[in-house]
């Protein structure tokens, strides 16, 4: 797929970021810019841009569109800014720790050059966000090599949600080991979930898997475990918005259903994630914040009502796979086998810079 998530086009002071608006797909590819903060917020909210990987490097770009106003003014206004900017991103969605770990990155950025004017200091803001989207295409490829050879030859393989190119710089993350499993010609059908709510399996996986030329078999998210009980799956795998200390997951609604079904079919359960989705500072998942959505995405589905007026709903966007339920965690670094905070501490380290 030649089209990028992401692209900067111009210098810091007057620049922009392009997203591919995600919301018309699979129908329609629609760029969208981002010139304002507001923009940036708004596409992350909305889910114009999506995946915790991406949603971080858009986190950085926003920074850098957030601070253009203030570029000229005196260090000490323009820190005040940058901390302005850096809470409005912070709060756009709360689960993907990517987020908030790329706009940490951008803030050490700044605090590291104090000798340096605001302007000078913009600049540096743009080089950061710049190496933060490099530094993802790279993980990607890393995630994609080790996590292939995994994948039994011939097989079904079952995914949830979105974690291919759409959702980070690169190949992805879930994807991108299906993506390099394919072209070392392990023969693999993938079964993609439709992704309840918002249809993410269904209008952007299946895209992405038959664009690069994978058998691709879309189900309903009610057939996994009738699948896996037929034997047309022989591996699930999935990506992540947030990995505690501890292994436990939290990625879209429905991954910790499959996790369960996974265990009680003898299927192994596999998450692939970047180490800037680990939140060492949370023990366990009990602790990762939980997105509430919109009750009108169940009821009002894509513009058209499907459920009685006034009924009431629940719309967490997220859920959290035990560590327990997980065969192993895909990395950059590394296959994590057996899941445990030793283990996860050995591949990965504990500090902020690992």
């Amino acid at each position: 797929m030649s089209l990028p998530t992401l692209a900067w086009t111009g210098d810091a002071a007057t620049g922009h970021l392009v997203l591919l608006d995600q919301t018309r797909l699979p129908l329609e590819v629609h760029h969208r810019d981002c010139r304002r903060l507001e923009d940036v917020v708004e596409s992350i909210r909305s889910l114009r841009v999506r995946g915790a990987p991406a949603i971080g490097v858009t986190a950085a770009y926003g920074v850098v569109i957030g601070l253009q106003p203030f570029r000229e003014m005196p260090r000490e206004d323009f820190d005040r800014q940058l901390a302005e900017v850096t809470a409005t991103l912070a709060d756009s969605r709360p689960t993907a720790v990517n987020l908030t770990w790329a706009l940490a990155r951008s803030t050490r950025c700044a605090d590291d050059r104090k000798e340096l004017d605001s302007a000078s200091v913009h600049d540096r803001l743009l080089e950061e966000a710049a190496a933060i989207q490099d530094e993802d295409r790279n993980t990607c490829q890393a995630i994609g090599r080790h996590g292939a050879e995994l994948m039994p030859r011939g097989a079904g393989v079952l995914t949830h949600c979105n974690a291919g190119r759409l959702a980070t710089a690169g190949s992805g993350t879930a994807l991108a080991v299906l993506f390099a499993a394919a072209d070392l010609g392990r023969e693999i059908e993938v079964y993609v979930d439709e992704t309840r709510p918002l249809l993410q399996g269904a209008r952007l996986t299946t895209w992405e898997l038959t664009r690069h030329g994978i058998p691709t078999t879309l189900i309903c998210d009610s057939m996994a475990a009738w699948a896996m009980q037929q034997g047309r799956v022989q591996a699930v795998i999935t990506g992540a918005d947030r990995i505690a200390a501890n292994g436990d997951a939290a990625n879209k609604i429905g991954t910790y259903a499959l996790a369960v079904l996974a265990r009680q079919h003898s299927v192994p359960f596999y998450i692939a994630a970047p180490r800037s989705t680990f939140d060492f500072s949370l023990a366990c998942g009990n602790e990762i914040p939980i997105e509430e959505r919109d009750g009108e995405e169940i009821t009002r589905g894509f513009g058209r009502q499907t459920a009685p007026d006034g009924v009431g709903t629940w719309n967490p966007a997220f859920d959290v796979t035990p560590a327990e339920l997980i065969t192993a965690l895909v990395t950059e670094r590394g296959v994590i086998e057996p899941v445990s905070g030793q283990r996860i501490s050995e591949v990965l380290g504990t500090d902020g810079d690992g």
